[in-house]
Protein backbone atom coordinates (compact mmCIF):
# COMPACT_ATOMS: atom_id res chain seq x y z
CA UNK A 1 0.00 0.00 0.00
CA UNK A 2 1.28 3.47 -1.02
CA UNK A 3 1.06 6.49 1.58
CA UNK A 4 1.99 10.04 1.43
CA UNK A 5 3.10 11.23 4.45
CA UNK A 6 1.48 14.84 6.31
CA UNK A 7 4.11 14.70 9.10
CA UNK A 8 7.51 13.15 9.88
CA UNK A 9 7.01 9.21 10.93
CA UNK A 10 10.25 7.37 12.77
CA UNK A 11 11.93 4.99 11.13
CA UNK A 12 9.76 5.33 8.04
CA UNK A 13 9.64 8.44 6.60
CA UNK A 14 9.94 12.56 6.29
CA UNK A 15 6.87 14.70 5.35
CA UNK A 16 5.75 14.25 1.47
CA UNK A 17 7.23 11.21 1.14
CA UNK A 18 5.85 8.84 -0.40
CA UNK A 19 6.26 4.83 1.37
CA UNK A 20 5.35 1.54 0.93
CA UNK A 21 4.12 0.16 3.91
CA UNK A 22 2.07 -3.25 4.59
CA UNK A 23 -2.02 -2.66 4.06
CA UNK A 24 -2.79 -3.33 7.83
CA UNK A 25 -0.25 -0.43 9.23
CA UNK A 26 -1.57 2.29 6.94
CA UNK A 27 -4.97 1.04 7.17
CA UNK A 28 -5.29 0.93 10.86
CA UNK A 29 -2.65 2.92 12.32
CA UNK A 30 -1.32 5.87 9.55
CA UNK A 31 -4.47 6.50 8.25
CA UNK A 32 -6.66 7.05 11.43
CA UNK A 33 -3.69 8.89 13.05
CA UNK A 34 -3.26 11.69 10.58
CA UNK A 35 0.25 10.31 9.57
CA UNK A 36 -0.92 9.61 5.90
CA UNK A 37 -3.19 9.35 3.02
CA UNK A 38 -3.47 7.11 0.48
CA UNK A 39 -0.95 8.09 -3.01
CA UNK A 40 -4.20 8.33 -5.55
CA UNK A 41 -3.19 10.13 -8.60
CA UNK A 42 -5.08 13.40 -7.72
CA UNK A 43 -2.69 13.36 -4.26
CA UNK A 44 0.54 12.54 -6.09
CA UNK A 45 -0.31 15.53 -8.56
CA UNK A 46 -1.24 17.95 -5.54
CA UNK A 47 2.00 16.71 -3.74
CA UNK A 48 4.14 17.61 -6.73
CA UNK A 49 2.74 20.59 -7.01
CA UNK A 50 3.17 21.49 -3.43
CA UNK A 51 6.86 20.25 -3.90
CA UNK A 52 7.74 23.05 -6.52
CA UNK A 53 6.12 25.93 -4.88
CA UNK A 54 7.97 24.95 -1.42
CA UNK A 55 11.73 24.51 -3.02
CA UNK A 56 12.47 27.99 -2.56
CA UNK A 57 11.49 27.80 1.12
CA UNK A 58 12.81 24.57 1.54
CA UNK A 59 16.63 25.76 0.32
CA UNK A 60 16.16 28.24 3.23
CA UNK A 61 15.62 25.89 5.76
CA UNK A 62 18.89 23.91 4.63
CA UNK A 63 20.95 27.09 5.03
CA UNK A 64 19.91 27.90 8.07
CA UNK A 65 20.06 24.10 9.66
CA UNK A 66 23.99 24.06 7.85
CA UNK A 67 24.39 27.64 9.64
CA UNK A 68 23.10 25.78 13.09
CA UNK A 69 25.67 23.06 12.51
CA UNK A 70 28.62 25.21 12.06
CA UNK A 71 27.60 26.40 15.47
CA UNK A 72 27.00 22.72 16.91
CA UNK A 73 30.64 21.91 15.81
CA UNK A 74 32.37 24.59 17.90
CA UNK A 75 30.71 23.37 21.11
CA UNK A 76 32.72 21.61 23.75
CA UNK A 77 29.87 19.60 25.58
CA UNK A 78 30.70 18.93 29.51
CA UNK A 79 28.12 16.84 31.31
CA UNK A 80 28.80 16.81 35.13
CA UNK A 81 27.20 12.96 36.55
CA UNK A 82 26.90 11.20 39.95
CA UNK A 83 29.29 8.63 39.59
CA UNK A 84 29.29 5.69 42.18
CA UNK A 85 32.66 3.30 42.04
CA UNK A 86 34.66 3.42 39.09
CA UNK A 87 33.44 5.31 35.97
CA UNK A 88 29.82 3.95 36.24
CA UNK A 89 27.47 6.71 36.46
CA UNK A 90 24.24 7.02 39.04
CA UNK A 91 21.56 6.55 36.32
CA UNK A 92 22.18 7.39 32.57
CA UNK A 93 22.69 10.38 30.44
CA UNK A 94 19.80 10.41 27.94
CA UNK A 95 18.96 12.80 24.87
CA UNK A 96 17.15 15.27 26.94
CA UNK A 97 20.19 15.89 29.25
CA UNK A 98 22.35 16.90 25.83
CA UNK A 99 19.73 18.71 25.03
CA UNK A 100 19.91 20.62 27.64
CA UNK A 101 23.19 21.32 27.65
CA UNK A 102 23.01 22.72 24.44
CA UNK A 103 19.90 25.08 25.94
CA UNK A 104 22.57 26.29 28.69
CA UNK A 105 25.15 26.91 25.43
CA UNK A 106 21.94 29.11 23.56
CA UNK A 107 20.73 26.38 20.66
CA UNK A 108 17.55 25.44 21.61
CA UNK A 109 16.93 21.67 19.86
CA UNK A 110 14.60 19.29 20.71
CA UNK A 111 15.40 15.86 22.72
CA UNK A 112 13.45 13.85 19.34
CA UNK A 113 16.13 15.09 17.09
CA UNK A 114 18.44 13.88 19.33
CA UNK A 115 20.52 10.20 18.90
CA UNK A 116 22.47 9.47 21.52
CA UNK A 117 21.35 6.40 23.43
CA UNK A 118 21.88 6.00 26.99
CA UNK A 119 25.06 6.18 28.31
CA UNK A 120 25.89 4.70 31.49
CA UNK A 121 29.62 5.51 31.83
CA UNK A 122 31.93 8.52 32.29
CA UNK A 123 33.61 9.10 29.07
CA UNK A 124 33.80 10.61 25.24
CA UNK A 125 30.69 9.83 23.18
CA UNK A 126 29.22 11.18 20.10
CA UNK A 127 24.94 11.91 19.34
CA UNK A 128 23.73 13.09 15.87
CA UNK A 129 21.54 15.71 15.98
CA UNK A 130 19.26 15.90 12.65
CA UNK A 131 18.56 19.69 12.00
CA UNK A 132 17.01 18.72 9.03
CA UNK A 133 16.40 15.56 6.76
CA UNK A 134 19.59 16.89 5.25
CA UNK A 135 21.25 18.31 7.29
CA UNK A 136 22.77 15.95 10.09
CA UNK A 137 25.97 16.85 12.69
CA UNK A 138 27.87 14.44 14.89
CA UNK A 139 27.97 16.48 17.99
CA UNK A 140 30.95 15.30 20.55
CA UNK A 141 30.38 15.08 24.02
CA UNK A 142 32.22 14.50 27.28
CA UNK A 143 30.47 12.67 30.24
CA UNK A 144 32.66 14.14 33.47
CA UNK A 145 32.01 13.01 37.13
CA UNK A 146 30.37 15.55 39.52
CA UNK A 147 32.41 17.29 41.90
CA UNK A 148 31.71 17.84 45.45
Amino acid sequence: MELILKQDVQNLGFKDDVVTVKPGYGRNYLIPQGFAVVATPTARKILAENLKQRAFKEQKLIDDAKQTAEVLKTFEIKIAAKTGGGDKLFGSITNADIAESLEKNGQSIDKKYINSGIVKRTGKYTANVRLHRDVIVELPYEIVAEQN
